[in-house]
Protein backbone atom coordinates (compact mmCIF):
# COMPACT_ATOMS: atom_id res chain seq x y z
CA UNK A 1 0.00 0.00 0.00
CA UNK A 2 1.44 3.53 -1.07
CA UNK A 3 1.98 5.53 2.43
CA UNK A 4 0.06 8.51 2.50
CA UNK A 5 3.32 9.84 4.10
CA UNK A 6 5.31 10.26 0.80
CA UNK A 7 2.57 12.67 -0.45
CA UNK A 8 2.84 14.96 2.18
CA UNK A 9 4.46 18.60 1.24
CA UNK A 10 7.06 20.16 3.70
CA UNK A 11 4.42 22.42 5.31
CA UNK A 12 1.67 19.53 5.66
CA UNK A 13 4.49 17.20 7.50
CA UNK A 14 5.07 20.44 9.68
CA UNK A 15 2.04 20.96 10.88
CA UNK A 16 1.08 17.27 11.38
CA UNK A 17 4.32 16.92 13.35
CA UNK A 18 3.18 20.19 15.33
CA UNK A 19 -0.58 18.33 15.72
CA UNK A 20 1.26 15.17 17.00
CA UNK A 21 2.53 17.41 19.80
CA UNK A 22 -0.46 19.18 20.92
CA UNK A 23 -2.41 15.77 20.48
CA UNK A 24 0.21 14.16 23.57
CA UNK A 25 0.04 17.14 25.52
CA UNK A 26 -3.92 16.99 25.63
CA UNK A 27 -3.79 13.10 25.95
CA UNK A 28 -2.51 13.73 29.42
CA UNK A 29 -3.27 16.63 30.62
CA UNK A 30 -6.97 17.10 29.70
CA UNK A 31 -8.10 14.66 27.94
CA UNK A 32 -9.28 15.18 24.31
CA UNK A 33 -5.71 15.14 22.94
CA UNK A 34 -6.94 12.04 20.74
CA UNK A 35 -8.98 13.77 18.85
CA UNK A 36 -6.34 16.04 17.16
CA UNK A 37 -5.07 13.67 15.68
CA UNK A 38 -7.50 12.22 13.97
CA UNK A 39 -8.39 15.45 12.84
CA UNK A 40 -5.10 16.43 11.65
CA UNK A 41 -4.69 13.33 9.38
CA UNK A 42 -8.56 14.12 8.16
CA UNK A 43 -7.41 17.51 7.45
CA UNK A 44 -4.02 16.43 5.97
CA UNK A 45 -4.19 13.81 4.23
CA UNK A 46 -7.05 11.96 1.50
CA UNK A 47 -7.41 8.78 3.33
CA UNK A 48 -10.40 6.98 3.57
CA UNK A 49 -12.27 6.91 7.25
CA UNK A 50 -10.93 3.32 8.19
CA UNK A 51 -7.39 4.33 7.68
CA UNK A 52 -7.71 7.61 9.57
CA UNK A 53 -9.07 6.08 12.12
CA UNK A 54 -6.71 3.13 11.88
CA UNK A 55 -3.41 5.14 11.88
CA UNK A 56 -4.95 7.36 14.10
CA UNK A 57 -5.94 4.65 17.29
CA UNK A 58 -2.77 2.51 16.36
CA UNK A 59 -0.49 5.81 17.20
CA UNK A 60 -2.90 5.99 21.15
CA UNK A 61 -1.47 2.67 22.36
CA UNK A 62 1.89 4.18 22.33
CA UNK A 63 0.76 7.40 24.06
CA UNK A 64 -1.14 5.35 26.22
CA UNK A 65 1.57 3.36 27.22
CA UNK A 66 3.84 6.32 28.07
CA UNK A 67 0.95 7.85 30.12
CA UNK A 68 -0.03 4.98 32.30
CA UNK A 69 3.72 4.50 33.04
CA UNK A 70 3.79 8.35 33.78
CA UNK A 71 0.56 8.24 36.29
CA UNK A 72 1.48 5.33 37.90
CA UNK A 73 4.44 6.95 38.50
CA UNK A 74 3.16 10.17 40.23
CA UNK A 75 0.95 7.85 42.55
CA UNK A 76 -2.60 8.29 40.90
CA UNK A 77 -2.85 3.94 40.60
CA UNK A 78 -1.77 3.67 44.16
CA UNK A 79 -4.79 4.55 44.90
CA UNK A 80 -7.17 0.38 44.93
CA UNK A 81 -10.64 2.55 43.39
CA UNK A 82 -8.62 3.61 40.73
CA UNK A 83 -7.14 0.13 40.00
CA UNK A 84 -10.21 -0.92 39.54
CA UNK A 85 -12.21 1.55 37.90
CA UNK A 86 -9.24 0.90 35.08
CA UNK A 87 -9.58 -2.51 35.29
CA UNK A 88 -13.41 -2.50 34.37
CA UNK A 89 -12.92 0.23 31.72
CA UNK A 90 -10.09 -1.85 30.09
CA UNK A 91 -12.15 -5.17 29.77
CA UNK A 92 -16.05 -3.50 28.60
CA UNK A 93 -13.65 -2.39 26.16
CA UNK A 94 -13.52 -5.54 24.42
CA UNK A 95 -17.47 -5.13 23.79
CA UNK A 96 -16.86 -1.35 22.36
CA UNK A 97 -14.26 -1.64 20.05
CA UNK A 98 -15.75 -4.94 17.09
CA UNK A 99 -18.73 -2.76 16.94
CA UNK A 100 -16.75 0.64 16.51
CA UNK A 101 -14.43 -0.87 13.47
CA UNK A 102 -17.87 -2.09 12.26
CA UNK A 103 -19.77 1.25 11.76
CA UNK A 104 -16.30 2.88 10.89
CA UNK A 105 -16.61 0.41 7.62
CA UNK A 106 -19.69 2.25 6.58
CA UNK A 107 -18.70 5.46 6.54
CA UNK A 108 -18.02 8.45 3.86
CA UNK A 109 -15.54 11.40 4.60
CA UNK A 110 -18.59 13.38 5.19
CA UNK A 111 -20.04 11.64 7.37
CA UNK A 112 -17.26 10.38 9.83
CA UNK A 113 -16.26 14.80 9.61
CA UNK A 114 -19.41 15.49 11.12
CA UNK A 115 -19.94 12.60 14.01
CA UNK A 116 -16.50 13.88 14.86
CA UNK A 117 -18.00 17.31 15.44
CA UNK A 118 -21.15 16.00 17.17
CA UNK A 119 -18.90 14.21 19.76
CA UNK A 120 -16.71 16.65 19.90
CA UNK A 121 -19.54 19.39 20.97
CA UNK A 122 -21.08 16.60 23.24
CA UNK A 123 -18.43 15.61 25.56
CA UNK A 124 -17.50 19.85 25.72
CA UNK A 125 -20.93 20.35 26.84
CA UNK A 126 -20.45 17.42 29.28
CA UNK A 127 -17.72 18.49 31.00
CA UNK A 128 -18.94 21.98 31.48
CA UNK A 129 -22.38 21.02 32.64
CA UNK A 130 -20.00 19.02 35.44
CA UNK A 131 -18.29 22.33 36.36
CA UNK A 132 -21.41 24.34 36.56
CA UNK A 133 -22.88 21.40 38.58
CA UNK A 134 -20.51 20.02 41.02
CA UNK A 135 -21.55 16.83 42.46
CA UNK A 136 -21.68 17.30 46.42
CA UNK A 137 -19.45 15.35 48.66
CA UNK A 138 -20.42 12.14 49.18
CA UNK A 139 -21.70 11.27 45.61
CA UNK A 140 -20.29 10.14 42.68
CA UNK A 141 -18.47 7.42 40.87
CA UNK A 142 -15.41 7.57 43.61
CA UNK A 143 -17.84 6.80 46.80
CA UNK A 144 -21.10 5.61 45.03
CA UNK A 145 -22.39 2.26 46.47
CA UNK A 146 -19.99 -0.83 43.93
CA UNK A 147 -22.54 -1.95 41.84
CA UNK A 148 -23.35 0.97 40.92
CA UNK A 149 -20.24 2.50 40.53
CA UNK A 150 -19.25 -0.89 38.33
CA UNK A 151 -22.20 -0.84 36.35
CA UNK A 152 -21.71 3.24 35.72
CA UNK A 153 -17.88 2.32 34.36
CA UNK A 154 -18.20 -0.90 32.51
CA UNK A 155 -21.33 1.41 30.08
CA UNK A 156 -18.60 4.23 29.69
CA UNK A 157 -16.22 1.57 28.58
CA UNK A 158 -18.41 0.35 26.36
CA UNK A 159 -19.61 3.50 24.94
CA UNK A 160 -15.64 5.13 25.11
CA UNK A 161 -14.71 1.22 22.94
CA UNK A 162 -17.12 1.88 20.30
CA UNK A 163 -16.29 5.89 19.86
CA UNK A 164 -12.56 5.08 20.06
CA UNK A 165 -12.46 2.64 17.56
CA UNK A 166 -15.63 4.93 15.36
CA UNK A 167 -13.29 7.79 15.37
CA UNK A 168 -9.97 6.94 15.92
CA UNK A 169 -9.87 9.00 18.49
CA UNK A 170 -8.29 7.51 21.61
CA UNK A 171 -10.29 5.98 24.85
CA UNK A 172 -9.43 9.59 27.15
CA UNK A 173 -11.22 11.91 24.89
CA UNK A 174 -14.56 9.96 26.13
CA UNK A 175 -13.16 8.96 29.03
CA UNK A 176 -12.24 11.62 30.86
CA UNK A 177 -15.05 13.68 30.90
CA UNK A 178 -17.48 10.97 31.24
CA UNK A 179 -15.60 9.85 34.42
CA UNK A 180 -15.68 13.40 35.39
CA UNK A 181 -18.83 14.06 35.28
CA UNK A 182 -19.43 11.00 37.15
CA UNK A 183 -17.89 12.55 39.84
CA UNK A 184 -14.25 11.26 39.60
CA UNK A 185 -11.65 14.10 40.22
CA UNK A 186 -9.60 14.82 37.24
CA UNK A 187 -6.32 13.09 37.94
CA UNK A 188 -7.50 9.97 39.14
CA UNK A 189 -9.79 9.97 35.42
CA UNK A 190 -6.70 11.07 33.20
CA UNK A 191 -5.00 8.13 34.81
CA UNK A 192 -7.84 5.33 34.29
CA UNK A 193 -7.99 6.50 30.82
CA UNK A 194 -4.59 5.92 29.81
CA UNK A 195 -4.59 2.42 31.04
CA UNK A 196 -8.07 2.09 29.19
CA UNK A 197 -6.90 3.45 25.85
CA UNK A 198 -3.71 0.86 26.15
CA UNK A 199 -5.86 -2.09 25.55
CA UNK A 200 -8.68 -0.12 23.79
CA UNK A 201 -6.36 1.17 21.06
CA UNK A 202 -3.87 -2.18 20.81
CA UNK A 203 -7.61 -3.97 19.97
CA UNK A 204 -8.46 -1.57 17.59
CA UNK A 205 -5.26 -1.59 16.11
CA UNK A 206 -5.14 -5.61 15.68
CA UNK A 207 -8.53 -5.12 14.04
CA UNK A 208 -7.89 -2.34 11.50
CA UNK A 209 -4.78 -4.15 10.76
CA UNK A 210 -6.77 -7.02 9.67
CA UNK A 211 -8.17 -5.34 6.93
CA UNK A 212 -5.10 -3.41 6.08
CA UNK A 213 -6.69 -0.06 7.19
CA UNK A 214 -3.66 1.25 8.95
CA UNK A 215 -0.37 3.53 6.78
CA UNK A 216 2.50 2.32 8.98
CA UNK A 217 5.12 4.95 8.12
CA UNK A 218 2.42 7.34 9.14
CA UNK A 219 1.53 6.05 12.18
CA UNK A 220 5.21 6.60 13.25
CA UNK A 221 5.73 9.85 12.47
CA UNK A 222 2.81 11.50 13.99
CA UNK A 223 3.37 8.49 16.92
CA UNK A 224 6.65 9.37 18.67
CA UNK A 225 6.18 13.02 18.48
CA UNK A 226 2.89 12.34 20.04
CA UNK A 227 4.78 10.13 22.97
CA UNK A 228 7.16 13.15 23.83
CA UNK A 229 3.53 15.38 23.87
CA UNK A 230 2.98 13.02 26.84
CA UNK A 231 5.69 13.70 28.73
CA UNK A 232 5.01 17.30 28.84
CA UNK A 233 1.22 17.21 29.36
CA UNK A 234 1.41 14.74 32.11
CA UNK A 235 4.08 17.59 33.83
CA UNK A 236 1.39 20.11 33.15
CA UNK A 237 -1.12 18.32 34.77
CA UNK A 238 0.50 18.19 37.86
CA UNK A 239 0.77 22.06 38.43
CA UNK A 240 -2.42 23.20 36.78
CA UNK A 241 -5.58 22.91 39.19
CA UNK A 242 -8.17 20.61 38.22
CA UNK A 243 -11.04 22.98 37.54
CA UNK A 244 -8.70 24.83 34.81
CA UNK A 245 -8.24 21.49 33.21
CA UNK A 246 -11.37 20.80 33.26
CA UNK A 247 -12.22 24.45 31.67
CA UNK A 248 -9.45 23.99 29.20
CA UNK A 249 -11.14 20.58 27.89
CA UNK A 250 -14.47 22.46 27.82
CA UNK A 251 -12.56 25.03 25.41
CA UNK A 252 -10.77 22.34 23.08
CA UNK A 253 -13.92 20.10 22.73
CA UNK A 254 -15.65 23.17 21.84
CA UNK A 255 -13.60 25.32 19.70
CA UNK A 256 -12.78 22.24 17.57
CA UNK A 257 -17.12 21.27 16.97
CA UNK A 258 -17.65 23.43 14.11
CA UNK A 259 -14.91 22.81 12.13
CA UNK A 260 -15.23 19.44 12.39
CA UNK A 261 -18.75 19.42 11.61
CA UNK A 262 -18.74 21.72 8.93
CA UNK A 263 -15.52 20.45 7.68
CA UNK A 264 -17.67 17.06 7.22
CA UNK A 265 -20.41 18.52 4.99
Amino acid sequence: MHSALLSLDMTSAMYLLLISVAAGVGISAVGPGGVLMTIGLFAFTRLSPSLVAGTAIVTHVGTGLVGTMAYWRSGEFRNRKVRRIAAILCAATFVGIPLGILINSHLYRHGFGLLLGVFAAMIGGLVWYRQRRPVAEGQGVDIAAPALRDTVVALTGICVGVASALLGIGGPMLCVPLLVAAGLPMLPALAAAQAQSVVGSGLGAIGYATQGAIDWPLAVFVAIPQMAGVILGWKLAQIVPARGLAFVLVFVLIGLAPYLALGGI
